[in-house]
């Protein structure tokens, strides 16, 4: 079976429905172009629900999924010491893929030229300056093959890029209900490094409070390699019970994944039509692993420069993050790595020392060049200077591969 389309996305996560929602909110209903999205269909396939976290100013296109937002933030460093921060105008909020899905599936489906396909994709074929081929098995196990003038590919590449510096951001979380009130729903714990260290990288609990008796509680590491299941969890009841001494608590549900933090080199087109989005086109920050603002960034652009129908095919999909920030989060990545800086101390000084707005904006990729000039000059300069100078006579290498996931 053959179908065409002007718009092939493979995979419905966040970055294959964002650009859908964009692409056909951008075109008009009548006139847009014609969008299909591949995504698996129920079963072993189908990735277990995850949590995204962003900052905005504003209400935004997703926010009947919303599932909590907070206009307030600590950080807290080893000794205790903590950081209140009110970021206005910025609030942090979550998505839960779920209802993220479920509201981006309705608008599709409501959209006469959109149609969600469930598929699993075996093969994408370059083709030529007409599109590319996306080779299927539908859910009945039959042979498909969808065409499309454009194709944007979100499925994570098998093996990472050749890189310089290579960290994973690994983390365990646990949706927790105690039996007393404990938490402030108000204000999320971003960073809490009053949990072990590991003897390379760095450690920090994540709290983001749903209701006064209702968290997400997370043990995240920034390291060489995911730690077994056992040792989050024990590190979870370390947190959970010496560090912020909830009491009696039940576990609710799970949630793990791991974020590439690298300064490889992402590409974001394998063919003439071909192109690759979100994570697997470089969207998730090097020294932050937030993603999803990054994803609406670039969305947003391809949809208007498909509209506009004038866009050059590598000016297509432009760069998710700027290359002054690349180069700043190569910098600190390899610091860490090496050990030049000591982790907790940075991350609470950087909050300590900057506007949290400013500092928010950062680590997300919304900065501007003063911005970043002025946290850069709030950095340890004599680390920073000498693994800059060293940088470019590093080799790349490809990284051992590892799970991927985006937050």
């Amino acid at each position: 079976m053959r179908h065409t389309a002007d718009v092939v996305i493979v995979g419905g996560g966040a970055a294959g429905l964002s650009l859908a929602h964009w692409i056909t909110r951008t075109g008009t209903s009548e006139g847009g172009l014609g969008v299909v999205v591949v995504e698996a269909p129920e079963g072993p396939l189908r990735p277990a629900e995850r949590t995204w976290c962003f900052w905005d100013d504003g209400p935004g296109e997703y926010e009947p999924a919303v599932t909590a937002e907070w206009d307030r933030l600590r950080i807290t460093g080893p000794d205790g010491g903590a950081i209140e921060a009110v970021p206005a105008p910025l609030r942090y909020r979550m998505l839960r893929s779920a209802p993220f899905e479920r509201l981006v599936h309705g608008r599709l489906a409501a959209h006469p030229r959109a149609r969600l396909l469930r598929a699993v994709v075996q093969d994408v074929r370059g083709g030529g300056v007409d599109g590319a081929e996306v080779r299927c098995v539908d859910a009945a196990g039959r042979p498909l093959t969808l065409h499309g003038r454009y194709v944007f590919d979100s499925r994570p590449p098998r093996r990472l890029p050749p890189a310089r510096t290579t960290l994973l951001q690994h983390f365990r979380g646990w949706f927790v209900h105690t039996a007393r009130p404990r938490f402030d729903p108000g204000t999320a714990q971003l960073m809490d490094f009053r949990v072990p260290q590991p003897d390379h990288g760095l450690a920090f609990g994540y709290v983001l409070p749903l209701a006064p008796d209702r968290a997400l509680v997370e043990y995240t590491e920034f390291s060489r390699r995911p730690l077994p299941v056992p040792a989050y969890e024990a590190a979870l009841r370390q947190y959970t019970g010496r560090v912020l001494g909830l009491g009696a608590y039940t576990v609710e549900g799970v949630e793990q994944g791991v974020i590439p933090m690298t300064d490889a080199r992402f590409p974001r087109r394998r063919g003439p039509a071909h192109f690759l989005i979100g994570a697997a086109g470089g969207a998730t920050r090097p020294a932050t692993g937030y993603t999803f603002a990054a994803i609406q960034r670039q969305s947003r652009n391809i949809a208007a420069a498909l509209a506009a129908g004038g866009a050059s095919e590598a000016a297509l999909v432009p760069r998710p993050h700027g290359r002054r920030a690349l180069a700043m989060d190569a910098v600190l990545l390899r610091a860490l790595d090496a050990g030049r800086i000591d982790g907790p101390r940075f991350f609470t000084g950087l909050f300590d020392r900057a506007p949290a707005e400013r500092v928010l904006r950062f680590l997300d990729g919304g900065s501007t060049p003063g911005e970043e000039f002025g946290i850069g000059l709030r950095c340890p300069v004599g680390p920073m200077l000498r693994t800059a100078v060293e940088l470019p006579f590093l080799p790349r290498r490809i990284p051992a591969p590892h799970p991927e996931e985006n937050r």
